[in-house]
């Protein structure tokens, strides 16, 4: 019992996460904090990039688990001052809205008493990270169609608008019938060429927007970034691919280019949106690398998780 009281455990809440649902988890969390004997602490984030500047000063303080309670963006500034720190271990207990990143160590959108018991057991897993000029992703990031689809989620003065899942299928209704392909030049392997950009996803995690399936091949452990590229479509095949991804089956059209990279290269003619884990950005060029085994991970070895068992 000594030796748990050592491993410091802190919790940081985004507490108007999935629409204020973060900060219910509070009560959960002291409950727990009690009945599994450990050495815990809540901390609430006030604003945005809060969540990460508390994680690094968690960190230094020599915390053993700093667990995201929120979404992915959430999840992305806890653990985003933790890669290559190998004395951290990184968790999440999901409370966001769209919650893709949580299927990567194999939990639910929700916890469930056995998911609260396989937090505290402490399973750990290395897990790839991904950067992006510069910023940090952890299941994936996305240009063209799937970016203008994150666009929408943001409100003019930048705010994340409020809704469940049911949210991102209106938004990825209207940019179906409204969004025009950009000219693309891909740089992999050492390989170049030109194309018409529909949608590029490039990716750690299989999941986005809740529940499209765009990378469904993706092992967050093996050391490579997967890509989805697909290329001009017109209105039919549009909605025609887009019934596929729910179960991932849309890989197989011949518009649809999967492959697998250590690095990518992409280069549009001005800037475009582009998301991180949600989060949205701009842009015209953008080197994308791997980081492998960046982060470690509590996971679930019973879930549904996508990694290679060590």
């Amino acid at each position: 019992m000594e030796e748990e009281k050592k491993e410091k455990w802190v919790f940081i809440v985004n507490p108007i996460a999935g629409n204020n649902f973060a900060i219910t988890l509070v009560p959960e969390l002291e409950k727990k904090i009690s009945q599994f004997g450990i050495n815990g602490e809540i901390l609430l984030t006030e604003r945005k990039g809060h969540a990460s500047e508390l994680s690094k000063t968690a960190a230094e303080k020599g915390a053993r688990y700093i667990i995201a309670v929120g979404g992915d963006g959430t999840f992305n500034e806890v653990a985003r001052s933790l890669i290559n720190n190998k004395d951290v271990v990184a968790g999440i207990i999901p409370a966001g809205s769209g919650n893709d990143y949580c299927q990567i160590p194999g939990f639910p959108n929700r916890l469930t008493e056995k998911e609260w018991e396989v937090i505290f057991r402490k399973n750990v897993i290395s897990q790839d990270a991904g950067i992006v000029n510069g910023t940090i992703f952890l299941n994936g990031l996305g240009i063209g169609f799937d970016a203008e689809v994150a666009a929408q989620n943001y409100t003019e003065d930048g705010k994340v608008r409020k809704g469940g899942a049911d949210k991102y299928i209106w938004h990825i209704v209207k940019t179906l019938l409204f969004f025009r392909e950009k000219k693309m030049i891909v740089v992999s392997d050492g390989a170049r060429h030109e194309t018409d950009c529909f949608m590029n996803t490039v990716s750690i995690g299989r999941r986005f927007a809740g529940s499209f399936f765009i990378t469904p091949k993706a092992i967050a452990n093996d050391g490579l970034l997967d890509v989805c590229s697909i290329r001009k479509l017109n209105l039919f095949h549009r909605f025609r691919l887009l019934l596929k991804v729910p179960k991932g089956t849309h890989i197989t059209d011949k518009r649809v280019n999967y492959f697998t990279s250590s690095s990518i290269d992409l280069e549009f003619p001005q800037e475009v949106p582009y998301h991180v884990d949600g989060e949205l950005f701009f842009a015209r060029t953008f080197k994308i690398r791997i980081i492998p085994g960046g982060l470690n991970i509590l996971y679930n070895p019973g879930g549904s998780h996508y990694f290679n068992k060590p």
